[in-house]
């Protein structure tokens, strides 16, 4: 929507930097400053106090996903959010400025604000009425970006990747692979099969995994038939929602509300956390849409009014109950073969593994396995690093990390696909300075060197500040979000 805000935020560097703001929270940790309780400060840079409320609008006005805000996804964010003040203390400490000429002609020459070629105030108003901006944010914002900018060319400033550097990176990509590999899931058939006594046994071990969550509701819908004794959405109607909801607040429950208003006896569902019946009832089709809106709702505040699509309705949770799966539902079956699946196939990639890591697992036993599991070895050619003409990308991604004469064990992260490889031959090539694709290698060597760079940039910061976390106040900003 704001593109001029999110230029930059959209490019290959800004993807390198993510990762310079997310590692000072990782390193640094949390200092010994906050142990008197106070939780107005979450953290505190250097002498610079950050107070929980700004951390608390970076969340709420950021452009984050709102509906996943847990603990993790908010910790994330924090790291985000400490990078961020990292950046803008060292923009302010190297004096970094934007002129008012400068951010005037940045404005002017964004292609939102023009007509017929030139810029409009009128438009310009008119975008900054249309997402609720005002002139002042807008202007500020931008200009934090242009000196993030200025501050991100002063660090890879001069950078001019060598011949060398180039090929090199051309060659990881492009080089063929000869290798010669074993499918294991031929070797782990015999180990797949399960009695119903392990079946059993896992099910015994692992029952809290094989329980379900039911809320049971009572509901009522608002009309203005039943609320207002007419067809029309009036203003009787809305006063009455306005008093329903005032009583709700109030710590009123569905059924005085029932009373007060003359309103017909509510309904009641019990739904899982998929928004399914209980056992095998199905939930009314019509109903659907209002589960997924209440799915959430909790004991701590179990009534509730929730307007979806110009319809009301007062909920009521009336409890919430821990079913638990039969060892006989053939769902529960599935996934524990799946999961005894996993285990088995991990125990034997893992011993595969400990065998090649200790040197015990040479070529010589790569044809032995071969012939005693009865296997046949198929020989392909991997032309590069993202031909997927015989196994999946991530697969060649993994081979491409080993050198030639090496045996390795590659499986994607599901344990479906698993093979034993055999890397023969690398044929290494290299990019004349003339080709028309030299251009696009020396960018990724140059994006390679700043990786790097902004890696030491990092060990910088970690010296240059020292950062202390205020792990109550981060945990109370985690709470009131979720």
């Amino acid at each position: 929507m704001l593109s001029s805000i999110r230029k930059f935020s959209s490019s290959i560097f800004a993807k390198v930097f993510l990762i310079v703001v997310a590692i000072p929270f990782i390193f640094w940790g949390m200092g010994p400053l906050f142990t008197s309780g106070n939780i107005n400060t979450i953290a505190k840079i250097g002498d610079e106090k950050i107070s929980t409320q700004e951390f608390t609008d970076f969340i709420k006005y950021g452009d984050h996903d709102r509906n996943n805000l847990d603990k993790k996804y908010i910790e994330s964010l924090f790291s985000s959010f400490i990078g961020e003040k990292l950046i803008e203390m060292d923009i302010k400490n190297l004096d970094i400025k934007l002129p008012d000429e400068s951010l005037g002609i940045i404005i002017k020459n964004e292609k939102l604000f023009k007509k017929d070629n030139k810029f409009s105030r009128t438009e310009y108003e008119k975008f900054l009425v249309n997402n609720s901006l005002n002139a002042i944010y807008y202007e500020t914002h931008i200009s934090k970006q242009e000196r993030k900018k200025q501050l991100f060319a002063f660090i890879e400033g001069g950078i001019l990747p060598s011949n060398f550097m180039v090929n090199n990176i051309f060659n990881k990509i492009n080089q063929e692979r000869d290798v010669e590999l074993i499918n294991l899931n031929e070797s782990f058939t015999n180990n797949l099969n399960f009695t119903n006594e392990d079946i059993k046994s896992y099910y015994n071990a692992n029952k809290e995994n094989f329980t379900d969550i039911y809320k049971n509701i009572k509901f009522i819908e608002l009309t203005p038939k039943n609320l207002a004794e007419n067809d029309e959405f009036d203003d009787l109607f809305f006063k009455r929602i306005d008093e329903i909801d005032d009583l709700i607040v109030e710590g009123k429950k569905l059924n005085f509300i029932i009373k007060k208003f003359n309103l017909e006896s509510s309904r009641e569902i019990t739904f899982n956390s998929l928004g399914k019946g209980i056992v095998s009832k199905n939930i009314d089709k019509s109903l659907e849409e209002l589960i997924r809106v209440i799915i959430n709702i909790e004991l701590a505040e179990p009534t509730i009014m929730v307007e979806n699509k110009n319809k009301y309705y007062v909920v009521e949770l009336v409890r919430i109950e821990n079913v638990e799966k039969k060892i006989t539902n053939q769902s529960v079956i599935n996934k524990i073969t799946s999961n005894l699946k996993k285990q088995m196939k991990r125990k034997l990639t893992s011993e595969l593994i400990s065998k090649i890591n200790n040197n015990a697992f040479k070529k010589s036993n790569f044809d032995n396995f071969s012939r005693d599991k009865n296997i046949s070895i198929k020989k392909v050619k991997i032309k590069n690093l993202n031909d997927e003409s015989v196994l999946k990308k991530d697969l060649v991604k993994q081979i491409y990390s080993f050198p030639e004469k090496k045996i390795v064990v590659v499986a994607d992260i599901s344990l479906s696909e698993n093979f034993l490889i055999y890397i023969d031959k690398v044929k290494n090539i290299s990019i004349d300075k003339n080709s028309e694709d030299y251009n696009k290698y020396y960018d990724l060597a140059k994006v390679s060197i700043i990786n790097s760079l902004y890696n030491s940039y990092d060990m910088y910061l970690q010296d240059k500040y020292k950062i202390d976390i205020n792990d109550k106040a981060l945990d109370q900003v985690s709470s009131s979000f979720r």
